[in-house]
């Protein structure tokens, strides 16, 4: 499951925003991972902004991998901001859904506080 938001803003407007968004939810953006230039870097080109910002609480990080360090192949947590013909669009995957692979209860109340949270940083960034 998907949570998306639309933006009028500029690519690097949502990228200010989003790094003062995750920093008040004690959230860090790792990298940013700028698709379009990667591929052009390949010498495939790609006409629209695509972009994936890594985020991670490292508190939060650190309960579900004690948990269980299998959940490592689904950190950290990306938000994508990609180019739609209304705008850009700001998406993330819920935790909840990717979690719930887990049956791990510890992992199930640590995914809803950072998909809380993800939806907050998506909001406040749009």
């Amino acid at each position: 499951m998907l949570y998306e938001k639309l933006s009028e803003k500029t690519m690097d407007e949502l990228d200010l925003a989003l790094r003062d968004a995750a920093g008040r939810h004690q959230f860090g953006v790792l990298h940013v991972h700028d698709l379009r230039q990667a591929m052009k870097n390949k010498g495939i080109e790609y006409p629209l902004q695509c972009s994936v910002f890594e985020v991670c609480n490292p508190r939060h990080a650190k309960r579900v991998l004690e948990s269980d360090p299998a959940v490592s192949s689904m950190l950290p947590c990306r938000i994508s901001v990609y180019e739609t013909s209304d705008g850009l669009m700001l998406s993330t995957i819920l935790p909840s859904a990717m979690m719930s692979l887990f049956s791990n209860p510890e992992i199930k109340s640590v995914a809803e506080e950072v998909e809380e949270t993800l939806r907050s940083i998506i909001d406040e960034t749009a």
